[in-house]
């Protein structure tokens, strides 16, 4: 039977590749250049929770803290997609534990900060990231009693909780960061309303700025991360018409929504000693929406 003259040059190939292995091996690195990897990490031994880490901002900052060498508490409801989070970190080396927790409920907080110190010894960083954004949520006339309070008690109280639970935790640790989403909508009104969700995210900026004050001189930072308009299952569960988009697209001067990666990379800055000296920000990732009067055409 005759090979094929791909077949000849793949296996050439592979032979070529299997010899150039043999004779120059891959360097193995010392301890010095291990020890320069790690110092470039910028989480390195640096314990991390974040809540509703199963998808989004959340699962993307978790994946991202840990390949900067953040051991990471992954934090959500969602169990599956929680464990998911967890499984791809631990399969690409790093450390995680899935812990299930309602941010809404102090007992649930509680015992996801006391699973970060039992895990892994410390907290350094409360990523404060769990909310919701319920399809009924509306103007104040059509927005029922019950959005309202299911909103606040997971956008706003639960970032009240995992403070309160997690801020001795960094206190034992010597200090560390505290990062809260709150949204570009806390900054701007909107004539497409989600009232409950707006109000919540408000809060979340009075709430971060009050404990950045309280705790400057005990090490301890915080800070609101304010993303955009996301191209996120969150959001696009919401903008669920062509029309919707681009009633929201017009506004935005890059003329696209933003990524969960981005919002990673911002969360991570805030995170990290790069930002030692800011404390009490509205940290604001938002393509540019909230500087805009009339966008590019």
């Amino acid at each position: 039977m005759k090979r094929s003259r791909t077949g000849n040059a793949s296996a050439i190939l592979k032979e070529s590749e299997r010899i150039g292995e043999q004779l120059f091996p891959a360097p193995i690195a010392t301890p010095h250049q291990r020890e320069r990897k790690a110092e470039t990490m910028r989480l390195d031994k640096k314990v991390a929770l974040i809540t509703g880490a199963a998808a989004g901002i959340g699962r993307e900052t978790a994946l991202l803290f840990a390949a900067e060498g953040a051991a990471v508490v992954v934090v959500d409801i969602n169990d599956r997609e929680g464990q998911e989070t967890a499984r791809i970190i631990t399969a690409q080396g790093g450390q995680a534990v899935y812990v299930h927790s309602d941010v809404s409920r102090a007992a649930d907080c509680e015992t996801m900060v006391r699973a970060a110190e039992r895990q892994f010894g410390a907290l350094h960083v409360l990523f404060n990231n769990a909310g919701i954004m319920h399809q009924a949520d509306d103007n104040a006339l059509t927005t029922e009693e019950e959005v309202w309070d299911l909103t606040m008690a997971i956008n706003l109280k639960g970032v009240f909780l995992g403070c309160k639970y997690g801020i001795p935790a960094l206190k034992r640790a010597g200090g560390g960061a505290i990062i809260n989403t709150a949204s570009f909508v806390a900054l701007l009104g909107a004539a497409t309303p989600q009232i409950a969700y707006t109000a919540s995210k408000g809060g979340v900026l009075a709430l971060t700025r009050e404990l950045a004050v309280v705790h400057a001189r005990e090490n301890i930072r915080v800070n609101a991360l304010c993303p955009g308009p996301l191209h996120t299952e969150l959001l696009m569960k919401f903008l669920d018409t062509e029309e919707k988009k681009q009633r929201r697209l017009v506004h935005i001067p890059m003329g696209r929504f933003g990524e969960a990666k981005e919002m990673a990379q911002a969360a991570l800055y805030l995170a990290s000693d790069e930002s030692t000296y800011v404390t009490g920000s509205s940290f604001t990732v938002d393509g540019g929406i909230t500087a805009a009067y009339v966008t590019p055409e």
